[in-house]
């Protein structure tokens, strides 16, 4: 059979030619990223690549430039599923460019808490939001042959002992909250694959959970794709195999090798049938690609990445900008404009630890190497009005690790091109375990964090070295540099052949490489700016000798370092200039936040507050003008208990490679603020639903807040927030108009449909979009109809309605269905929606005060109904 043939060959047909160990092969994953050929009767692989803010490509050693997107947590901010539609879409042309059909997204889960390594790849705290969120995600890949892979499925909501922790939660949260997303996806666009979650459900493994795979996912949901693990996230052979597990990745298997399979099979732990309805999955899976990308699936090609075209890059200025939410704005500080008197110049101020840095991103699977970045401050200048003049100071450092200086650094073979340098690996000889003289293979890279857990050159030997040199060249700066080495195995670094950094001899475990790593060692270096310094790093894959400090055995196979610096500066000095210039200036811009370093995959924050001396910064120059803003580029909430003291805030998340444009784009109005926060600012971490209960002991997690996760908590409790779910503020103002709130109803014995109309006017003077937003009450329990507890108000709609020109008037219609009115009733296994009255409110945030429209849905006696599946 030839290659193309197998996109209309039969699966029974197809599977009765497959042997028993070609079965088996294709169970699992031969490597890192492709699903396994079997050239002998004509099944391609098909590769896949992690998202959800981009496509890395096959490879974190030899990384090929991509767009990088805004995150998830970004995306939802705009309550837009047309541009989140688009998002998807735009993403699968990424895909096919990098010869992939498959992307590992969206990221589907529930922001339990602000404090996950992994928030900013989730949409929301809310479940209606994120699954209408993915939905459009996964549409938008879909439509144009990609395939989603939606996770992870479920209740993968901390990175603490995140592959043996055990999320505990009843039925009705696991329902109305943890897969109500999944639920929505799966009716609303069908992703055509699932990926499970590292962590047990209720004391099972997610990735060998048969309720989960099988009894909820394939046959409530009638979900005919397929099921794989996240990476090395299998955990047995037998139980995933007879779980529903379709796919164990990566390559090559842990499990699912032809000893261990065939061991399950002569044993009876699985039967042959299950392993055809598995290898089905699989076969099917392939094939569905191979008839909607025909193009990649037979004919891969070399990985491409596309420059950034005007179009391109005003799409994804437009995205990042529309997920940009200004918090505050006092004295109408916001937008900057130019001065009106003639002849004068309005001097802006622009300080702190993220102006200059390249935060575009969180860590982890997000991580890719962006084809271009715009900082915030290059954003600021680039874009500034007329007679605008820009002065900069740092104010203070807030880096978990020194920033990367791919800026000033050059390769020795090409020393005229920046951002490259040269890595040469090393076998070493059997008998002395010294390096050889020749080195095994080269390569000039463009990143200064070498990550080797999916490369290694062919013909290495078990234990190896690697030198990496560069020329380092300060652009702007004379003074003591500090320098930061961080390694997963054994490193020294040298400047102009002199040691500086040792990060060989004794080393401190950190949680760089997913925890694998060391913590930085540092040392400090006179350099001349202008001037041109050597930089080699000594590097070998092998630990220290010893246990402890000392090191021990890697976890596993990864391998990497990284290269990091600054300038070392005097803390107090720094924030002590940067008063000095606030007070010259008419307008402050504080440029705060995270990084890729503080909200990871591999571990979760330590605290809500901002690292470093951020708010100490923030405070004193407060307090010598009243003109200050502040943006905060974070995955998540962080505290601001300078809320009061700063006239505007803007919370900008990971933006992506516009991140500074689309900054500016809101700082001085060529966009008008539109977006809508995805989960609620909490004023302090004592007051997070999750606070007494997050993290793991012994392996525990007790999801104690049950369905009052986010602002469901807060209403619940009467705690004040810093700024509640879906709030938003714009330059325009919006009134909401219908009394009473237009409402028609349609039933049927197993449905129902409402629809909400109204109108939105724009009363300010400036063109802008705002989000009806409508939340639902489910009638008081009575002896007939025993409701259980249920948060008050809970999301249930909203509209995006754009572009209203001042005094424009424009109707809006919100349709409700069944999902809107239901719980899920225990004592039944099955949704319920009672009879009885319904309030219905609409407003612009999820705060009371914000209800600005309100109604009721009338249930007759007679007219509730029980029902299963979507």
């Amino acid at each position: 059979m030839s290659s193309t043939d197998f996109a209309t060959a039969s699966i029974p047909e197809l599977l009765s030619k497959l042997t028993k160990e070609e079965k088996i092969h294709l169970l699992a994953a031969p490597d890192w990223w492709h699903t396994q050929p079997i050239a002998r009767l004509g099944i391609p692989s098909a590769k896949m690549s992690d998202g959800p803010n981009g496509v890395r490509g096959e490879s974190f050693f030899l990384l090929s430039p991509a767009q990088c997107l805004p995150c998830s947590t970004s995306l939802a901010s705009t309550f837009d599923t047309e541009l989140i539609n688009a998002t998807g879409a735009f993403l699968a042309e990424e895909a096919k460019l990098k010869s992939a059909t498959i992307l590992l997204a969206p990221t589907c889960n529930i922001q339990r808490s602000p404090l996950g390594g992994r928030s900013f790849e989730s949409f929301s705290e809310d479940p209606f939001l994120s699954g209408t969120c993915a939905a459009a995600y996964v549409n938008g890949l879909q439509s144009n042959g990609v395939a989603a892979t939606i996770k992870h499925f479920v209740a993968n909501d901390q990175e603490h002992e995140r592959m043996g922790s055990s999320s505990n939660l009843s039925e009705r949260a696991l329902r109305e909250i943890y897969l109500y997303p999944f639920m929505i996806a799966q009716r609303d666009a069908k992703p055509w694959a699932y990926m499970t979650a590292y962590n047990r459900l209720n004391g099972v493994h997610c990735s060998e959970n048969p309720r989960l795979l099988t009894d909820i996912l394939r046959r409530e949901w009638g979900f005919d794709g397929l099921v794989m693990s996240d990476w090395f996230g299998t955990y047995s052979v037998a139980e995933n195999i007879n779980a529903g597990l379709s796919l164990e990745m990566p390559g090559p298997p842990r499990w699912r090798t032809s000893l261990l399979v065939n061991h399950s099979l002569t044993s009876q732990k699985v039967s042959l049938s299950t392993i055809d309805t598995r290898v089905s999955e699989v076969l099917r899976f392939v094939q569905k690609l191979s008839k909607v990308s025909p193009e990649i699936i037979f004919n891969p090609q070399k990985e491409l990445s596309r420059e950034a075209s005007p179009s391109i890059r005003s799409f994804t200025r437009k995205l990042a900008s529309s997920g940009i939410i200004l918090l505050r704005n006092e004295n109408g500080v916001l937008p900057i404009k130019s001065p009106k008197s003639p002849g004068t110049k309005l001097k802006i101020a622009v300080m702190g630890p993220n102006a200059k840095a390249r935060n575009i991103s969180g860590g982890g699977s997000a991580n890719l190497k962006p084809s271009y970045v715009v900082t915030p401050y290059q954003g600021i200048v680039d874009n500034k009005p007329e007679n605008v003049e820009i002065k900069y100071t740092v104010g203070c450092y807030a880096q978990k690790y020194l920033p990367s200086l791919q800026e000033e650094m050059a390769s020795p073979s090409n020393p005229s091109k920046s951002g490259f340098w040269h890595c040469a690996f090393f076998n070493h000889d059997p008998k002395t375990n010294t390096p050889l003289s020749t080195p095994l293979a080269e390569y000039v890279l463009n990143d200064n964090r070498i990550l080797l857990n999916d490369f290694l050159p062919e013909g290495i030997t078990d234990e190896w070295s690697m030198v990496v040199k560069g020329i380092f060249t300060p652009v702007d700066y004379t003074g003591v540099f500090e320098f930061g080495l961080t390694v997963a195995g054994r490193g020294k670094l040298f400047v102009n052949d002199q040691l500086v950094v040792d990060n060989w001899t004794k080393q401190r475990q950190g949680d760089f490489f997913d925890g694998r790593g060391t913590l930085e060692e540092t040392g400090l270096f006179n350099v001349t700016a202008g001037k041109s310094f050597n930089i080699r790093i000594e590097y070998i894959n092998t630990p220290p000798p010893g246990t402890g400090e000392s090191g021990g055995p890697q976890a596993s196979p990864t391998f990497g370092l990284r290269l990091g610096g600054a300038p070392k500066i005097d803390a107090d000095e720094a924030i002590k200039e940067a008063v000095q210039l606030a007070s010259q200036s008419d307008v402050v811009v504080i440029i705060t936040g995270l990084s890729h370093e503080w909200e990871s995959e591999g571990y979760d924050r330590p605290t809500l507050d901002l690292p470093g001396r951020q708010n100490e910064l923030i405070e004193a120059v407060a307090g010598v003008n009243k003109n200050v803003v502040v943006v905060v580029q974070a995955g998540s909430a962080t505290t601001m208990p300078w809320n009061t003291e700063v006239s505007s805030i803007l919370q900008a998340w990971y933006s992506g490679n516009e991140s500074g444009n689309a900054i500016s784009d809101i700082l001085y109005g060529h966009t008008n603020p539109s977006g809508k926060l995805p989960l609620t600012f909490p004023k302090r971490l004592k007051d997070v639903p999750s606070y007494l209960n997050y993290g793991s002991e012994q392996g525990q997690v007790y999801y104690r807040e049950d369905l009052f996760v986010g602002y469901k908590w807060y209403q619940a409790r009467e705690i004040e927030c810093l700024y509640p779910f879906g709030f938003g503020l714009s330059y325009t103002t919006f009134s909401y108009s219908s009394s009473p709130l237009n409402i028609t109803q349609k039933s049927s014995p197993s449905n129902l449909t409402v629809t909400l109309s109204f109108t939105l006017t724009n009363t300010g003077s400036i063109t802008g979009s705002e989000t009806p937003q409508v939340y639902i009450s489910l009638p008081k329990s009575s002896p007939s109809h025993p409701i259980p507890t249920t948060p008050e108000w809970q999301l249930r709609g909203f509209s995006k309605i754009k572009d209203l020109k001042p005094g424009e008037k424009r109707n809006v219609e919100i349709v409700l269905d069944k999902y809107a009115f239901s719980f899920w009733d225990v004592t039944i296994g099955a949704w319920r929606v009672y009879p009885g009255k319904y309030k219905v409110v609409v407003g612009s945030s999820s705060a009371s005060v914000d209800f600005v429209l309100g109604g009721e849905v009338v249930i007759k006696e007679g007219d509730g109904f029980v029902w299963e599946g979507l």
